[in-house]
């Protein structure tokens, strides 16, 4: 998935659960900023294939897997809040529709996933994601006032 619409699925969490101040940072941080990994791949990306684009570079690391749980479950508890859970596991879900390779369990094992609906064109089911995202949005905004 791309950034937009994991910016637009964060704040329609944030909005239909009417999270405010510390837990609305926590759902964009957990929700978004989890793919702060990507700038961190991108050297070693430049390094093996220069400015050409490389349809299976593997950009992920273990902070985008469902292992990560392991971490932010205990964060959960010492926070008080299931914000980081939930909206984790939101992005998680969202990047598993996409068809491109993920590994669960690494560093624990190198099992490969394609995620969910490989059937489907990754573009359609974006696109078809974030319109109903963008209409569920629309419709919070519309019904608080």
């Amino acid at each position: 998935m791309t950034i937009f619409t994991h910016i637009v699925a964060t704040a329609v969490g944030v909005q239909a659960m009417g999270l405010r101040g510390r837990d609305a940072v926590l759902a964009f941080v957990f929700g978004v900023a989890v793919d702060v990994d990507h700038v961190i791949k991108a050297p070693f990306y430049l390094r093996y294939a220069g400015l050409t684009r490389q349809k299976d570079y593997y950009w992920r690391s273990s902070l985008q897997e469902p292992v990560a749980f392991l971490w932010i479950l205990p964060l959960c508890l010492f926070l008080g809040t299931w914000v980081p859970a939930i909206f984790f596991g939101i992005h998680v879900l969202m990047d598993y529709l996409v068809g491109y390779e993920k590994m669960p369990f690494y560093p624990f094992t190198r099992h490969v996933s394609r995620g969910w609906l490989t059937q489907y064109a990754d573009k359609t089911k974006e696109a078809v994601l974030f319109a109903g995202l963008a209409c569920s949005q629309a419709y919070l905004l519309w019904a608080r006032h």
